[in-house]
């Protein structure tokens, strides 16, 4: 004889059983009525996947393969041409060589006050293109940008005060292709989005103004007007304006290709349709420009572009410059001036 507890835990197995093909019965009924496809069980919660960490990074540079173990905070850039790539990227503190003084370079400009603004703190270490090692060592920088060429003097003493990238200047160009060196800033300062939404910016107004100014006639020349001398704008600088940008026709000159000094005679001889005249005293009408005295000759009042009405004033240290700011209020200028 079964133990009763015995029978009753079988009977109790056998329902389990019954109760159990019902269900896998219906469930396949369910497919079959619904194209074979049964819902899917509820997925379990995803785990957050952390970003690959952005630094520790490696930068390849003309001084070797730089280690750039946090984000920087405090950037020093020694090169005085570099100052206005630095200015597009988001930082806190920036430590600034500049090509002229404090009070007569750009910082004030228009153009440059947006981008001074959001600095929290700008430090001057140096000026007129030198690099004053004190004011540096007070900065006391995370890092420090320089140039092989530009700071090769230096280079040894930058990098016993902090962790330095020596950019190569013939690879990196900051005179004519300045892209190269806002998207090696982006990769050392971990912000390449940055670099890549301002020069995508730059291209897409560089590219609306060349279609504005595609019917200019005649040739187009720039000049740099400072106190003592004018210097004529070569093509191979003046990347923004000629082929490879706004596509304007310059002057035929052996002259035109570097640029040079130039003299109320030779201007004369280059005479073009159009002149851009960058003045240095832009922001300081009331000081003296050589062309003050240009202006009374009446070899002046002969040139083509005089006579025509075609001379256009710009502010020079930037429109004749070579960094992003400059070139955006450069190509902006010049389509106010030609633009009719």
């Amino acid at each position: 004889m079964k133990d009763r507890n015995t029978t009753s835990w079988s009977a109790l197995f056998s329902g389990f059983i019954c109760l159990l093909l019902l269900l896998s019965a219906c469930s396949s009924n369910a497919e079959s009525n619904n194209g074979g496809t049964a819902s899917p069980p509820p997925k379990a919660p995803e785990q957050e996947t952390a970003a690959p960490a952005v630094f520790p990074r490696t930068v390849e540079a003309a001084n070797g393969s730089i280690v750039i173990q946090e984000k920087p905070e405090r950037v020093a850039v020694v090169h005085w041409g570099y100052v206005d790539s630095i200015l597009l990227f988001d930082l806190k503190s920036i430590g600034l060589a500049l090509p002229f003084t404090k009070d007569s370079s750009s910082l004030n400009t228009d153009t440059y006050k947006p981008y001074v603004a959001k600095v929290g703190e700008l430090a001057i270490i140096g000026e007129n293109t030198t690099v004053n090692m004190e004011a540096l060592l007070e900065y006391a920088p995370d890092i420090i940008i320089a140039g092989n060429v530009t700071n090769a003097e230096v280079t040894d003493q930058l990098a016993k005060i902090a962790t330095t990238v020596v950019i190569n200047e013939a690879d990196t160009d900051v005179w004519s292709n300045w892209p190269a060196l806002v998207t090696k800033f982006g990769e050392i300062l971990g912000q390449e989005n940055v670099a890549e939404e301002f020069i995508a910016g730059y291209q897409a107004k560089l590219q609306d103004a060349k279609e504005k100014l595609a019917d200019v006639k005649g040739t187009v020349a720039f000049l740099q007007v400072r106190n003592n001398a004018v210097w004529l704008g070569g093509t191979k600088y003046l990347v923004p304006y000629y082929d490879k940008g706004l596509g304007l026709k310059a002057p035929e000159s052996p002259a035109m290709t570097e640029g040079a000094e130039m003299s109320l005679e030779g201007l004369s001889a280059l005479n073009p349709d159009h002149l851009i005249l960058g003045y240095f005293n832009y922001e300081n009408p009331s000081a003296a420009s050589m062309t003050d005295e240009w202006e009374q000759s009446e070899v002046w009042k002969d040139l083509k572009a005089v006579e025509s009405g075609q001379t256009h004033a710009v502010n020079g240290a930037l429109a004749m410059g070579y960094g992003p700011l400059g070139n955006t209020y450069g190509i902006e200028a010049v389509l106010k001036a030609l633009d009719k």
